[in-house]
């Protein structure tokens, strides 16, 4: 089954033409959902610009010049989300897929070294056999850990591709998180407070600057200064 979509059905996170022709290739079932994430073929024609035609970018991809999260992707509808890493080795280029205030992806370039780690957030955590813990990840990776030392909403920096953790960012007072969906979307904020509700209702994270938004809209980017850097003019 075709994995094509009409371009003016397309995900409004999409920073795409909607004219410039009928269809635009779609995402595979994989680490991130359909609207959340957008087609490597779309980010090496239409955001990159490395290619003009479908049958170029697949020739690209086919000769292993792109690597997400530094690993060779071939298959053009590969889904690409927030935090991922393209990298071009041929061109030396790197970039960071992070949302405007539009909601909108863009990729932002990044300098070198950086392309070597990426933050997940933990959604999820699994207890395993052994006593050690699976952490489920906003991408859709899994890193067994021998201790359970973190928290749902949690971040990890990680080294890539090995999966190694190198860092944490607690979802907590004082640190920086960046909001990727609602009305604040693409906005930057400290930390204020954590509101744990007791009933059915959604946990709520408090800004400084008086942002009030679910705990399911904040990605922690810091331990007090930001890890990543936000989508500027030079972003993609």
């Amino acid at each position: 089954m075709s994995s094509d979509m009409k371009r003016l059905m397309a995900p409004r996170s999409w920073a795409v033409p909607r004219k410039k022709s009928v269809w635009i290739t779609g995402t595979n079932p994989g680490a991130h959902s359909k609207q959340t994430s957008m087609s490597l073929m779309v980010v090496i024609r239409d955001m990159l610009g490395l290619c003009d035609t479908y049958a170029e970018g697949k020739k690209i991809l086919s000769n292993r010049e792109v690597l997400v999260d530094g690993r060779v992707v071939t298959e053009e509808r590969f889904p690409v989300g927030l935090m991922d890493v393209v990298s071009i080795p041929k061109l030396n280029q790197n970039y960071r897929m992070m949302l405007d205030r539009k909601g909108k992806f863009r990729l932002v370039p990044i300098s070198e070294g950086k392309e070597k780690w990426k933050l997940c957030r933990i959604d999820g955590k699994t207890t395993l056999s052994g006593g050690k813990v699976q952490l489920n990840m906003n991408d859709g990776r899994c890193i067994i850990v021998e201790k359970d030392v973190w928290k749902c909403g949690d971040v990890v920096k990680i080294e890539l591709p090995s999966q190694k953790i190198l860092d944490t960012y607690r979802l907590a007072k004082g640190n920086v998180a960046f909001i990727i969906s609602g009305s604040h979307v693409g906005e930057l904020g400290v930390i204020d407070e954590y509101i744990i509700e007791r009933s059915s209702a959604p946990n709520l994270v408090k800004m400084k600057d008086g942002i009030l938004t679910i705990k399911e809209n904040v990605f922690v980017v810091g331990n007090k200064v930001p890890e990543v850097i936000l989508p500027e003019a030079s972003a993609l």
